[in-house]
């Protein structure tokens, strides 16, 4: 959530934040309202409670019709104060619950629009001339299929659309990236960590998870509890209601999880292949800092991303992702876009957000610096989202004979084979 005292000292600034978003900008005018009523009610509560502990001294040293008039007005007072406890109750419950609508607020260097409104932030490698190579670029499905490396025939007939089964080739291949992005980050200092895939209600929320993305979220009802789209959520809550003294930071950590999304605003989308599916394996960054750190440090994950693609050999842009294009707890967010032969585009393969003090205050988790305690500030950055990399791969170094180019990086984690060969059928 956003501070209040900002949103008191500046509204236009989070007003204008909510229209670049293209969201509900009058939320900014009732949360006002209701924290004006909350901060009111709980004054007027204070003042009984006040007068109610001053006659409650009173009373035992009265007698005879002072103490009678001052039970009586003891006895009205009561219920006033139950009473404008109740309102102060009411009104808290109802500022929390706006509050928690309201989306972070976007950086004042990031791009107005909607989805197709990003800019261009820098353009890294030379895209490979298929045509002067003599090939006509296969999709990932029809040169996966050659290699046995993925079936999604089977995977529908046992789970339904969007999921698909990684067999030989295509389970080594993706053991081989994990292992790959747990060893960059590790040797950056991310500790890696294998997290949860189920979390508490809090931990999806706290996170921003239950707002505009909450269509796209599974829930077990009979457990009340979340499966996470991606490690961001687990780690975020990692430190969930604890204070972090200064000294420690920056935290860095890499988590390795499963995630599920529904993918509900997807319909029609990517439904051939891997590239869109409801199940995938992700290596994630996450970095607890503090505020003062946060811009650099989304720089640094930026920089830690592009060495994981430049490693993959793979042509990427980064785009300054536009204001109604960011998640809810997201200030600013850079999408690195592989090139897609196939698809002759480039398509998302990782992302990296700027959430400032945004979880840290619905999470609870503060920094302590000169006997101070404050929010900290979180980010997040994918290194690799494993099916969508695979597409890559398999597109962008697929050979003339049907064969994958391996990059130098994953060969140690497939046996030093340097090409992933078709299979007899």
């Amino acid at each position: 959530m956003i501070d209040l005292r900002q949103l008191r000292e500046n509204p236009d600034l989070v007003r204008a934040s909510q229209r670049a978003r293209g969201e509900d900008v009058d939320l900014v005018d009732r949360l006002l309202a209701a924290d004006e009523r909350r901060r009111s009610s709980g004054s007027r509560f204070d003042e009984l409670r006040a007068e109610q502990k001053r006659l409650g001294k009173l009373i035992p040293r009265a007698e005879g019709d002072e103490k009678a008039e001052l039970l009586a007005r003891a006895g009205t007072l009561s219920a006033d104060v139950k009473t404008a406890d109740a309102e102060r109750d009411e009104a808290t419950a109802e500022a929390d619950a706006l509050l928690l609508q309201l989306s972070n607020v976007v950086h004042p260097a990031v791009p107005v629009g909607g989805e197709d409104d990003y800019t261009v932030r820098e353009t890294v490698g030379e895209i490979r001339d298929f045509a002067a190579e003599g090939i006509t670029p296969r999709d990932h499905m029809d040169l996966g299929q050659a290699l046995g490396a993925i079936d999604t025939e089977r995977a529908a007939k046992v789970s339904g659309s969007r999921f698909a089964y990684l067999r030989g080739q295509g389970a080594l291949l993706e053991l081989a990236l994990v292992n790959a992005a747990i060893a960059q980050a590790t040797a950056a200092g991310f500790v890696p960590m294998v997290t949860p895939a189920l979390v508490r209600p809090r931990a999806m929320e706290g996170t921003g998870f239950l707002g505009q993305a909450a269509q796209d979220v599974y829930r077990l009802e009979q457990d009340d509890a979340y499966l996470v789209g991606t490690s961001e959520v687990p780690l975020a809550a990692y430190h969930m209601d604890e204070i972090i003294e200064a000294d420690q930071l920056p935290l860095r950590y890499a988590g390795l999880s499963p995630c599920y999304r529904r993918e509900a605003g997807s319909y029609g989308k990517d439904t051939k292949g891997i590239f869109r599916v409801h199940q995938f394996t992700k290596v994630e960054m996450f970095s607890f800092v503090t505020p003062e750190e946060a811009e650099d440090e989304l720089e640094r994950l930026l920089d830690w991303e592009k060495q994981w693609l430049t490693s993959l050999e793979l042509p990427f842009r980064v785009i300054d992702v536009a204001s109604g294009d960011l998640g809810a707890s997201a200030s600013r967010k850079y999408d690195c876009e592989a090139w897609f032969p196939a698809q002759g585009r480039y398509r998302e393969l990782t992302s990296t957000s700027n959430c400032t003090e945004f979880q840290a205050r619905r999470l609870q988790v503060r920094m302590r610096e000169g006997g101070r305690t404050r929010p900290l500030a979180t980010l997040n950055g994918t290194l690799c989202a494993v099916s969508r990399t695979i597409v890559a791969l398999l597109e962008y170094h697929q050979q003339a004979d049907g064969s994958v180019h391996v990059p130098q990086v994953l060969r140690p984690y497939l046996g030093g084979r340097e090409r992933l060969e078709p299979v007899a059928r």
